[in-house]
């Protein structure tokens, strides 16, 4: 048997500790072993805690002690030191007894004991009556102010606009309703969603200046899809309610898309599930009597159709992804498109408006377009409900019709009878704008749930020639309408398409240098897809940042500048983005969210704006100053909405290539006075309303969905009900 071997460990020696004369060298507050000493301080607050923790009795019990311990000496010392006071004892006693009572209200009163008893008992309930009636009330108020601090009060309003959810539009929506709101007399802006009151007020109030931070902000707690909870904000009295989808999550499968639980439009389902559950629950608590004015968005168009039953007759449904898309789209063939669409939605300076003046029956669009003083017409709207975008100068205006303008909040007149401003045809210009389409290869670095829609419209319909570029990590990249794999070329939809443009997938991080540096003078356009938010990651545009980053530094050592589009989910992001003067960066959540408060404000614009975002027709597009007067003229703008007028378009505004890189407008200019003459550089772009060039009338491909129906991806933009 072997022997086991015994080890002693050493008991570990205690260090000495010099001792030292209190007063020489000793740090005060300390033993003389080293450990500090408690002082009276810390030992009566610990007391006190000891004495708190053990309930209420054991609290009055030493509250009345310590009043008892300075009333009665305090008492005590007024009487002897008073030359009135009896001058037996028992006088005195009496005397102090009444001065101590009469201090904690136990009435004081003297004499035979019953007597004593009966007013030391009156006099403690009445200290009962009024402790308990104090803390009732004050139970009371606090109850009230924790409900108004979390947001459970009831709202009593009319014509106010109601916004139901949270979702990264919330802020836009709510700063330009208020900005609307902010001109007229009365108005309030009522927010109800899951979230803390104190938060809300905090982030919509933010960056808020001049008549919107006046009007009233009403935000409340609860969902939105509880009846009860929607009637406290008052929906059916409301002049507009706007419902937008939740910010959702995609599953853990990674940053970018792949795999069946990250397919596009998956994990937005949640959300839009939750519009229509809110849909269901304002028609419930609004009731059937009076229809109410109902503007919803939906991240995935499958659930539009369902969100407009919902809503009812008369809504106006809004695919967010879909409209992200068709913007992207829009500004690769129309660079700076975004700067002028940005300008056009929100309420600060010149946007849509309706007029209506019963002197335009009987008179011709062409005419009123010319003699408009103070606004930019480009449009009518019939009696009926029918709108008419950029119609014929022959069209004559009906009886009850409306003209629709550009123009400044307020103001603005149909008809005027003062003479139109002069127009010199001298400097007018005549382009023929027809001719054949030209091919472009455009490059596309990085995926989202958005990605298949964005590559389909750019490669549907396009020149011959054309070709769409895709890197990203992934070699497989699941979306609904199929899965691309790396290296395959189709219609960009997943499906062939023989008049398609090939679309051509390639494995690459657009965060890497490697996969920019593929980027070469081979491309006329590039564009900048950031992923999808991630469990944990609420900052997708970091991704994008870094890649713009990228093509900067490729920028700079080649010295040749592409057109680029750039998707932003954050609108701050734009101020820090490594991205040129002529860079196109689409915040789609902010441009969405300026379109949703324009129709809320004006339920006849959603028809414009249909067939403005629909791909083939009339749009919003930046034509070449001197295709219209010539180069180095002076001319007034009178002249140049002549000169588009008789090339079948509405100007409506410039943007002057000398102030392109100063912001924020960046030389955007949205009806500028008929009258102001300027010279019209090289560089300069007109805006215009017109129809779509023969090169692009079907490059986006599908239809918008404004009128309900889907393009091929079974994608829609708007769906006014």
């Amino acid at each position: 048997m072997r022997k086991e071997r015994e080890i002693t460990v050493p008991r570990p020696r205690r260090p000495v500790v010099a001792e030292a004369r209190v007063g020489r060298g000793r740090p005060a507050g300390r033993t003389a072993r080293g450990r500090r000493r408690t002082g009276s301080r810390e030992r009566l607050r610990y007391w006190v805690d000891r004495t708190v923790v053990r309930g209420v009795s054991a609290l009055v019990g030493w509250l009345a002690l310590a009043c008892l311990a300075v009333v009665t000496p305090a008492s005590t010392l007024l009487v002897w030191t008073d030359r009135r006071a009896p001058e037996s004892f028992g006088g005195k006693l009496a005397a102090v007894w009444r001065t101590a009572g009469q201090t904690l209200r136990l009435g004081g009163e003297a004499g035979p004991p019953l007597r004593f008893a009966l007013s030391l008992l009156l006099a403690l309930v009445a200290l009962l009556y009024v402790s308990t009636l104090v803390g009732i009330v004050t139970s009371a108020l606090t109850e009230r102010l924790t409900a108004l601090q979390r947001g459970h009060s009831t709202v009593v309003e009319d014509g106010h606009t109601v916004v139901l959810g949270w979702s990264e539009q919330a802020p836009t929506v709510v700063a330009e309703v208020l900005a609307a709101h902010a001109q007229r007399r009365r108005g309030a802006v009522a927010v109800l969603a899951d979230r803390d009151k104190a938060e809300m007020e905090a982030e919509l109030r933010a960056g808020l200046t001049g008549g919107a931070a006046r009007v009233r902000l009403l935000c409340r707690s609860g969902r939105p899809a509880d009846p009860v909870a929607l009637a406290r904000i008052g929906p059916a009295t409301a002049g507009a309610v706007v419902v937008l989808p939740s910010d959702g999550r995609p599953e853990p499968t990674g940053t970018y898309p792949h795999g069946p639980a990250s397919a596009a439009g998956a994990w937005p389902d949640a959300g839009d599930a939750q519009v229509v559950k809110t849909l269901l629950a304002l028609r419930a608590a609004a009731g059937d009597g009076e229809p109410v004015r109902v503007v919803a968005a939906v991240r995935d168009g499958r659930f539009r159709d369902a969100a407009a039953l919902a809503a009812g007759e008369g809504a106006t449904v809004l695919d967010v992804d879909d409209i992200a898309a068709r913007l992207l789209a829009q500004c690769v063939r129309e660079p700076g498109l975004s700067l002028v669409l940005e300008d056009l939605l929100d309420f600060a300076g010149a946007e849509l408006h309706t007029l209506h003046d019963p002197r335009l029956a009987g008179r011709r669009f062409g005419a009123v377009r010319a003699g408009c003083p103070d606004a930019c017409a480009v449009g009518i709207v019939r009696a009926g409900g029918g709108l008419l975008l950029n119609p014929a100068p022959g069209t004559e205006f009906g009886l009850g019709d409306a003209l629709v303008v550009v123009a400044e909040d307020g103001g603005a007149r149909a008809v005027s009878g003062t003479a139109p401003a002069a127009v010199d045809p001298s400097v007018m210009v005549t382009r023929e704008r027809a001719g054949a389409p030209r091919p472009y290869r455009v490059v596309v670095l990085g995926w989202n749930r958005r990605g298949a829609r964005v590559v389909g419209l750019l490669a549907r319909g396009a020149a011959p020639g054309s070709s769409v570029d895709v890197f990203a990590p992934d070699g497989r990249l699941r979306t609904n309408g199929g899965t691309y794999a790396e290296g395959r070329g189709d219609g960009g939809d997943g499906g062939e398409d023989p008049g398609a443009v090939p679309v051509v997938f390639h494995r690459g991080d657009p965060l890497a240098a490697a996969t920019v540096g593929r980027v070469d003078e081979r491309y006329d356009h590039v564009v900048v897809l950031g992923p999808d938010r991630a469990p944990g990651t609420d900052q997708p545009d970091d991704h994008t940042l870094v890649t713009l980053l990228q093509l900067r530094a490729g920028e700079a050592r080649t010295g040749r500048v592409l057109p680029l589009v750039a998707e932003l989910a954050d609108e701050r992001n734009r101020a820090i983005a490594p991205a040129g003067p002529g860079a196109d960066l689409v915040a789609g959540g902010r441009l969405v969210g300026l379109l949703m408060a324009q129709i809320s404000q004006n339920a006849a614009l959603a028809a414009a704006f249909a067939e403005l975002f629909a791909p083939g027709g009339t749009s919003v597009r930046l034509w070449p100053a001197g295709d219209l007067v010539r180069h180095g003229a002076e001319a007034s703008f009178a002249t140049v909405v002549a000169a588009a007028a008789r090339q079948g378009a509405c100007a409506v505004g410039y943007r002057a290539a000398a102030d392109a890189d100063r912001p924020p407008r960046h030389g955007v200019r949205l009806n500028p006075p008929k009258g102001e003459t300027r010279c019209w550089a090289v560089g300069d772009e007109v805006i215009v309303i017109a129809p779509a060039d023969p090169e692009g009338a079907n490059a986006a491909g599908g239809r918008s969905g404004m009128d309900g129906s889907d393009g091929r991806n079974g994608v829609g933009g708007v769906n006014p009900g």
